[in-house]
């Protein structure tokens, strides 16, 4: 079966969260600066970041720091970090699999996340100029967020390419996967061992598992039904 489109998850697919989560950091840390004269919130907050609680951790890292706060000095920091404009990079193999697709393929995106903060990194990457179909889920409502079959329906859609030829990569089988699967969608789940949702000893949902799994992008060369996009003009090497 010939695949016509290959459709991107985002975070910790194609960038790494926790670039976007220090390049936010940043941010708040320099509204604090300007605020109250605060001058270690980035390294006190990306520090607590590494941790497995990531849980209140503005609040956490005011606390650290010793800095009076209420509700909204934090709803303050919140929206510093989601308004942001963040400094972005593709992950190596993103670009890598990025520069080999393009022209070859119809691209796609399909993200989760408050859209002021999607459309943002979307920007700062400029995928709109090299993609025929972003879907921002949140533009349909949270209830549509993945795993809706809206968003998957919308890049069948726009891309026009039937379910049956489209292939979905994603990090997180919790959500990613399950109605891609049931649409008939090829999906394949890249896991970099240190990703937020590393499937590592998981077991997962009957439905939920990837038809294929990767621990990076060069790796779907190697997929059968992937395989012809790369052969293309000596793109395999």
């Amino acid at each position: 079966m010939d695949i016509q489109a290959v459709v991107f998850d985002l975070d910790d697919t194609l960038i790494s969260e926790k670039q976007y989560a220090l390049s936010g950091f940043r941010a708040v840390g320099e509204y604090l600066r300007g605020l109250c004269g605060e001058e270690r919130f980035f390294e006190t907050a990306a520090l607590l970041y590494q941790g497995q609680d990531k849980s209140r951790l503005f609040n956490r890292t005011l606390e650290r720091l010793g800095l009076p706060y209420d509700d909204r000095l934090i709803a303050d920091c919140v929206a510093c970090y989601r308004e942001h404009r963040p400094i972005l990079t593709l992950l190596p193999d993103a670009e890598w699999v990025l520069e080999r697709l393009e022209g070859r393929v119809k691209l796609g995106l399909i993200t989760d996340g408050y859209v002021e903060t999607q459309e943002r990194k979307v920007q700062a990457l400029r995928l709109r100029e090299r993609m025929q179909a972003v879907i921002l889920t949140d533009l349909f409502g949270r209830s549509h967020w993945k795993p809706s079959p809206v968003p998957y329906e919308a890049a069948s859609d726009l891309l026009q390419v039937p379910h049956r030829r489209c292939l979905y990569i994603g990090d997180n089988p919790a959500k990613d996967f399950v109605t891609a699967n049931r649409l008939g969608w090829t999906t394949v789940h890249i896991d970099r061992g240190d990703g937020l949702y590393s499937a590592a000893g998981a077991v997962l949902a009957p439905g939920h598992q990837a038809h294929y799994r990767i621990a990076r992008l060069q790796e779907l060369r190697d997929i059968p039904v992937v395989r012809p996009l790369f052969r293309m003009e000596g793109l395999y090497a």
